[in-house]
């Protein structure tokens, strides 16, 4: 029997309401919840307790709590199939992560990369919250025995911690596969979306410049003078993906097209070889309108209904705290804890 035989499969996922959603999220993150919703049982949740590891504006994590709802409803997930609730709703998270805080070793932690480049030199000075985040993942994940979850490349290791907590808990207690042990689910193109100002540094909710994104609540004029005012550089397009070696921001546009259109590098340079960038920015900017602008739409409108936004929270995270309190309830039985 494989680790995962004796589990429904379940896709978890988060975002954290933290800044404005732009394109890279979007691409990398939000378009695929739509597809998996469709292929297993599935759960999207605001991670705001993870946000709270920095300090956070408490009216803006509020308001930043209901957009990356609305940008969850206006890209096509629908409540009714997958569960959208936030993190801080359902109290089984915080009390998982103790548990998984005393199965889990420091030296784990310690070799958590994403730590050290957030907390930067300082670290004395960081939260100890930012530093045992990777449980609070690991507890996400595994209250609910979700088998599958999508990463980009800077949570993979939060991944492999999660694997190697509910490895070390199923050991520990003698629970054989009580959970399963997580797999990633890594698709496709996108995943990495490079600043519109530089090619070299990944699009970012915290870069100063807005013209280094397109956010998710970016109108249709506002997307296109952004893909028009893009960084690019004086040589035409190659025939070939390998002829884009050392042209970071070329690259970096052929691969928005590439993903927004849902074709190869190749296919896009197939098309728009030999041609200059203004050819291929004005039919980028198309493109990007043609596929955003009604996500962006649909988002300022739910926006503007904050009262069904909450329902679908609410409904989300009833739906959600059923299943995390019979895995808690269980867990807390294999340890010893007595019942109420």
């Amino acid at each position: 029997m494989t680790e995962q035989a004796s589990h429904t499969p379940r896709v978890f996922s988060g975002v954290q309401p933290t800044g404005n959603l732009h394109l890279g999220n979007y691409l990398g993150a939000i378009r695929k919840f739509v597809t998996l919703q469709h292929e297993m049982a599935s759960m999207f949740c605001i991670v705001d307790l993870h946000a709270i590891t920095v300090w956070q504006d408490p009216k803006a994590l509020k308001a930043q709590t209901g957009e990356i709802a609305a940008a969850y409803l206006a890209a096509g997930i629908d409540p009714e199939r997958a569960i959208i609730f936030h993190q801080s709703a359902v109290p089984q998270h915080a009390e998982l992560a103790w548990i998984f805080q005393c199965v889990a070793r420091m030296g784990w932690l310690n070799r958590m990369t994403q730590f050290k480049d957030k907390a930067g030199k300082d670290k004395e000075r960081a939260s100890v919250g930012l530093f045992t985040y990777p449980t609070l993942m690991a507890a996400d994940i595994l209250a609910y025995k979700a088998t599958h979850v999508p990463v980009g490349e800077d949570q993979k290791q939060h991944l492999e911690l999660a694997r190697d907590i509910a490895g070390k808990f199923n050991l520990d207690f003698g629970a054989e596969d009580f959970f399963p042990l997580p797999e990633p689910l890594i698709r496709g193109a996108g995943a990495r979306v490079m600043s519109l100002r530089d090619g070299t540094a990944k699009m970012s909710k915290s870069d100063p410049s807005d013209n280094s994104r397109i956010t998710l609540t970016d109108d249709a004029d506002a997307i296109a003078k952004k893909i028009k005012k893009a960084k690019s550089d004086p040589e035409v397009l190659p025939s070939e993906e390998a002829g884009l070696e050392g042209r970071p921001e070329a690259a970096n546009l052929v691969g928005i097209y590439a993903a927004l259109s849902q074709k190869s590098m190749d296919d896009v340079l197939f098309e728009f070889g030999g041609q200059g960038f203004g050819a291929f920015k004005p039919a980028l900017a198309e493109l990007a309108v043609e596929k955003l602008a009604p996500i962006s739409a649909e988002m300022r409108r739910l926006m503007d209904d904050p009262a069904h936004i909450d329902r679908v929270l609410k409904d989300g995270a009833r739906r959600a705290g059923a299943i995390a309190e019979g895995v808690l309830a269980d867990t807390k039985k294999i340890v010893g804890f007595l019942g109420r």
